[in-house]
């Protein structure tokens, strides 16, 4: 809700609208869980700051505390990038947009024979265990002998902060889910992201290293034991897919040159700009309609 008010765009749903009684439920379940993770966050940097973690010596608590978020903020945009790039992956080249980055990262993504996006995944993953190395060291509480429980609280609970749920819970919404479900509603706008691309080439050089080539090997007697083809064998390409759309039906209404598509399904493949439009002024959307209907009915 916070990124989608950020960027001025609605999130479109096609569930139904929540009753009273759900959208109750639903809120708090969201105020709980964002306790939660205010609670965690606090048990782990008071941690941190009193020298109760299992962070090396050498490393200031300020200073592992900004490397702490910037390396959560490169898991969470490793985490949307692979949402987006399968969310893109099955669209026509000319529907993944058109600005600079996102040509460019589509381009080195699905060239060729489009090992990339599988390789990229091998990189990615290498690239994720790198970064969780550190932040285990944050997340990890773990109490000098003859200290002090964190909060003061009792042994049994100190137990359980000393098990490392909630550092996991920490980077579990913050630097994998969040960015996820964001990824999920504005795929395009990851692909126009600079860092994307600069992050997909790392990926893919991670990946060429070799470190982890055997994921090839074990993936190939996959799909020769299981008779595995890629999906386009099934369903086809994104352009066949679009091809096959085209054909004429006798039973939908008149469509095509000479022929305006009336409301609403003229609206859904409008431009965003006269989308906005019609929600703003209603008269907008009559107005075009009456033209369908003089058009249909043959007056000028």
């Amino acid at each position: 809700y916070l990124v989608s008010a950020i960027s001025g765009k609605k999130i479109e749903s096609n569930e139904p609208p929540r009753t009273a009684l759900q959208g109750l439920w639903y809120w708090f379940r969201c105020l709980y869980s964002l306790a939660i993770l205010v609670f965690c966050f606090a048990v782990t940097l008071v941690a941190l700051f009193d020298g109760k973690t299992t962070m090396w010596k050498g490393v200031p608590a300020w200073l592992a505390m900004i490397i702490f978020f910037i390396l959560m903020s490169v898991v969470g945009m490793l985490e949307g990038m692979q949402i987006a790039f399968f969310a893109v992956a099955k669209l026509a080249p000319a529907e993944r947009g058109d600005s600079k980055f996102q040509k460019m990262t589509c381009q080195l993504l699905f060239k060729g024979d489009g090992k990339n996006l599988p390789g990229f995944m091998i990189g990615r993953q290498l690239m994720v265990v790198s970064c969780m190395f550190f932040i285990a060291r944050v997340t990890s509480v773990s109490i000098p002998e003859g200290g002090s429980n964190i909060f003061d609280v009792p042994d049994g609970v100190q137990e359980f902060f000393n098990t490392g749920l909630l550092g996991a819970l920490i980077t579990t919404i913050v630097a994998s889910i969040a960015w996820q479900l964001v990824a999920s509603a504005f795929p395009l706008a990851f692909l126009a992201n600079p860092i994307t691309y600069i992050f997909l080439r790392i990926c893919l050089g991670f990946e060429a290293s070799g470190i982890c080539h055997g994921a090839w090997v074990l993936a190939a007697i996959q799909k020769k034991a299981w008779g595995f083809q890629r999906d386009e064998v099934y369903i086809g390409t994104a352009e066949e897919r679009a091809k096959m759309n085209k054909g004429d039906d006798t039973a939908q209404p008149h469509v095509g040159v000479g022929h305006i598509a009336k409301l609403p399904n003229f609206a859904q493949n409008a431009p965003q700009s006269l989308k906005d439009l019609l929600e703003k002024d209603p008269s907008v959307g009559a107005y075009i309609n009456s033209i369908y209907d003089d058009l249909e009915s043959g007056k000028n």
